[in-house]
């Protein structure tokens, strides 16, 4: 046996030389050379390697130990090194749920009998994980996950391998077909129930100064969730379940009005087939349209109306006198019918947010009361200060100019009319309207079964796709976008999505937060032991904490030894 090296030329002329383990064999009178083993490129070459397996030779053959230079890493313990050490715990624990809840099987469904060069399932778990641990961009990604963590089934990868991951799960997902396979995964495994689906919009912008030209311009211009109107953005859907797992994600242009795209929203989950749903939105989607769609095929809604504005139907249901039941210390809650519908309204109440509106306003009329007197008697003594024309003029215009400052205040402005002389004056008659409505909101409901009760917390749970869009944007960082064409854009939010999906299951099953649990199992690490023997690759031992999480999220804990390599 012996050493052997061959190369190959580059394109761009530069040569790559690689090296062997080989020996020589007779077949047919002919000499050949039988590669017995690829050491990989010569440049990246694991020389200590080669000198331990030097080593173990000399000591079988009994000969003087010359396989480690006297400037190698000093020994450790009983003849063992430390070679390289990685965070372990909280990565093995979302390869477990991934395969637990079958995304790996789902992905290599939808993926089809494709043979590619690298593991795409592995690549795209590694991008999952990422998210949910470290996020980054995908370049650093791709290093993070070659040099920073132990993840089973991927040695290495690179940005190339990354991108092109995306852009298969993209074009697997074309028409949903991996969110609809991971959700009847995840469904079957937890025993999800779907008869209540939460849907909500946000959006996230990017930090470019324009939008995007054409038909098919994807970064666009429209109403921004963040407040930032200067910026273009994509508007993002999220369907969750009351428990709080993320059943399905879209993404559309950012110009997209949120009452246009319901009845998508509605088509794509009735293709799944899941039975009888009841739809819960927010009072933006609540328009005469997209209710009459959501019933369609025998569906129901669940949906918050806008209580302020003007419509006839909505006064006549405010004015309706009853009495409210109590569901919990801070929510109340009154039925009301209304003759020629069959729509089922419900008024709710919460006592608490009640005492904090009234709070609230009074506030902003004290404050309002003062700052018109301040401009009142700074107008009266400029009138009779100021002699000549030219200087009345300007005071009263710096007058004008307060008032038109205060008229258009965010959240003073709305307490303020204009009377006929051109003065501004507290809106008593909208004050005593709203104070009718504090602490209420109204709820419609096409559903003639469900409780008047279960409606407003039905309701309620919508704060949990509030929940999911607050954690994509903070723990999972969906912003900044760090990508241009619009499939990437798609995918970045699809890998944000199955991160989402594997946190929630993991708190849902441990009763305790995402941070929590990342902080705790952060703490294990993989270590690698170099020794005469070979090379062992060891888990740090957890600790009572880490072992309820592993039991809680019912995942096999990493062993004690996940590597052997005699020498």
């Amino acid at each position: 046996m012996y050493l052997r090296t061959t190369q190959r030329r580059n394109r761009d002329g530069t040569v790559v030389r690689y090296v062997q383990l080989a020996h020589n064999r007779r077949v047919d009178g002919v000499t050949q050379a039988q590669v017995l083993l690829n050491l990989g490129r010569e440049d990246q070459l694991d020389r200590d390697g080669l000198r331990r397996l030097v080593s173990s030779i000399n000591r079988y053959l009994g000969e003087a130990d010359a396989g480690l230079p006297a400037d190698a890493t000093p020994l450790v313990g009983d003849g063992l090194r430390v070679t390289w050490s990685r965070p372990v715990g909280t990565v093995h624990l979302l390869d477990g749920l991934w395969r637990a809840l079958d995304v790996d099987a789902a992905l290599r469904k939808v993926l089809g009998p494709r043979r590619f060069t690298t593991n795409v399932e592995r690549v795209l778990f590694a991008l999952v994980a990422n998210r949910a641990i470290d996020p980054m961009s995908k370049l650093s990604a791709a290093e993070w996950a070659t040099c920073d963590v132990a993840i089973d089934g991927l040695e290495a990868m690179d940005e190339d391998q990354a991108y092109r991951a995306m852009d298969l799960l993209v074009e697997a997902d074309a028409q949903a077909e991996v969110q609809e396979a991971v959700f009847f995964a995840v469904a079957d495994l937890l025993n999800l129930e779907v008869d209540l689906l939460l849907f909500d919009t946000t959006s996230t912008y990017f930090e470019r100064d324009t939008e995007e030209d054409g038909d098919e311009a994807f970064r666009r211009y429209g109403h921004s969730k963040d407040h930032r109107e200067d910026l273009p953005q994509v508007v993002i859907g999220l369907a969750v379940t009351k428990e709080g797992i993320p059943v399905r994600v879209w993404c559309w242009p950012g110009n997209t009005n949120d009452q246009a795209i319901l009845p998508e929203v509605r088509d794509d989950i009735r293709n799944w087939r899941l039975g009888r749903i009841i739809t819960v939105v927010d009072r933006g989607f609540s328009s005469a349209d997209n209710l009459a769609y959501l019933r369609r095929g025998g569906g129901h809604f669940i949906a918050g109306m806008r209580m302020r504005d003007g419509n006839p139907l909505t006064s006549q249901v405010l004015s309706r006198q009853g009495r409210y039941q109590q569901v919990r210390d801070n929510l109340r809650v009154k039925e009301i019918a209304v003759e020629g519908t069959d729509v089922r309204f419900i008024i709710c109440h919460n006592p608490e947010q009640a005492e904090r509106d009234r709070t609230r306003r009074e506030d902003a009329i004290t404050r309002l009361e003062a700052e018109l007197e301040r401009i009142k008697q700074a107008r009266e003594r400029d009138r009779t200060k100021n002699a000549n024309h030219k200087a009345k003029q300007q005071a009263e215009a710096a007058h004008l100019k307060a008032e038109c400052a205060l008229r258009d205040h965010r959240s003073l402005g709305r307490w303020l009319r204009q009377s006929p002389s051109g003065r501004l004056l507290i809106d008593r008659a909208k004050i005593k309207a709203e104070t009718r409505l504090d602490g209420k909101y109204l709820l419609a409901t096409s559903d003639p079964h469900i409780s008047a009760e279960d409606t407003a917390l039905g309701y309620k749970n919508l704060l949990e796709a509030e929940r999911g869009f607050r954690d994509m944007k903070s723990a999972l960082l969906l912003r900044p976008v760090l990508h241009r064409l619009e499939h990437r854009i798609r995918a970045h939010v699809l890998l944000c999505w199955l991160a989402l999906l594997l946190v929630r299951v993991a708190e849902r099953r441990t009763g305790t937060t995402w941070r929590r649990i990342a902080t705790d199992l952060g703490r294990v690490h993989a270590v690698s032991l170099t020794g005469s023997a070979g090379t062992a690759v060891h888990t740090t031992p957890l600790n009572t904490a880490q072992a309820d999480i592993f039991r809680h999220c019912q995942v096999v804990p990493p062993a004690a030894i996940t590597a052997l390599d005699p020498g």
